[in-house]
């Protein structure tokens, strides 16, 4: 753990806990396409252009201006974008963490070299077993030379993330992905693979061990809160009041936003037109799908603001903006 990242870390809270009227993570879509097709993601097409450099500019002046902390470039696959280095140096420019989400395909050394260049400060690089098979191909043998290349290379932080459930074959290759990952010096994450909705798929006896035994083999970061996860991997519902729509951001490739990749559609307000009035709304709407919701990254957004009662007076929006 780098202190640069603690103190980004303890800046963004800080900044959260006194202001609730800003996001803090917004997520890019600026290429729906994927040079992958894992059957169980729902969040790639075979055929869609990148969308133009001019317009995620002004996605990215547009979440500056609504004092977003971190924006993290996603899909698809974002290293498909002819742009990709710009769309990092552009969150850069304006004093936002830039983060990516990549299958890691791309992740040659010379890739990296200009990534580095560009800014990026963390990525994340998603494996889903030890071998390829009919589900996906993001495996940990066609891989690995792409983790050796991040460990020789890479400046910015680097985590590992594997899943569980949904149709993986080997529950445990997250055990030895975790394993690998932490002889690295990666940080890791566990996700539960959702349905079309982004509620929990129950997890058998097995994949529920595997679960914790991940757990315990990986390396978490500064970040991690994952306390939500125990209650998912055993079928419960967790009490939180969801904060998608206002700490954090889902813009689709159409430049609308949404409360994550599995609620397109809502509220889809195209980003130009977001305001601070929309934040406080969506800060305050309860989401009927919060209970099973396995989001990861919106329930660790959302946690800054868990002390404050449901029920307690908030600061307007035009008092804070």
């Amino acid at each position: 753990m780098k202190l640069r990242e603690v103190l980004d870390g303890v800046k963004i809270f800080a900044r959260a806990a006194v202001d609730v009227n800003h996001p803090i993570l917004a997520q890019i879509v600026p290429m729906r396409r994927c040079n992958l097709a894992c059957t169980y993601c729902n969040e790639y097409d075979k055929v869609s252009e990148p969308v133009p450099l001019e317009d995620v500019t002004r996605w990215i002046d547009r979440l500056s201006e609504l004092r977003t902390e971190v924006v993290t470039v996603s899909g698809g696959e974002p290293m498909l974008h002819p742009d990709i280095d710009d769309i990092i140096r552009a969150i850069r420019r304006r004093r936002m963490i830039a983060g990516m989400i990549t299958n890691g395909y791309f992740l040659q050394a010379d890739r990296i070299d200009r990534l580095n260049d560009a800014g990026l400060q963390y990525l994340q690089m998603s494996i889903d077993n030890v071998e390829p098979d009919a589900v996906s191909k993001k495996s940990l043998r066609l891989l690995e030379p792409k983790l050796a290349n991040l460990a020789q290379r890479a400046t910015f932080q680097v985590n590992i993330n594997s899943v569980i459930g949904g149709g993986c074959a080997n529950p445990n290759d997250a055990v030895v992905i975790a394993q690998r990952a932490r002889s690295l010096g990666f940080s890791t994450s566990i996700g539960v693979i959702h349905d079309g909705h982004g509620h929990l798929q129950a997890l058998s006896t097995s994949e529920r061990e595997a679960f914790d035994n991940a757990a315990r083999a990986g390396r978490g970061s500064y970040a991690r809160i994952d306390g939500f996860q125990q209650n998912l991997v055993m079928g419960r519902p967790n009490e939180w009041q969801c904060r998608a729509g206002a700490r954090y951001l889902y813009i689709c490739e159409r430049g609308l936003v949404h409360y994550c990749s599995q609620q397109r559609g809502t509220p889809g307000i195209p980003l130009a037109d977001y305001t601070v009035d929309d934040v406080a709304r969506e800060w305050a709407t309860e989401k009927s799908c919060a209970p099973f919701c396995t989001i990861g990254c919106v329930h660790r957004v959302s946690v800054v603001d868990r002390w404050r009662s449901r029920t307690q007076a908030r600061p307007d929006a035009d008092e804070l903006s």
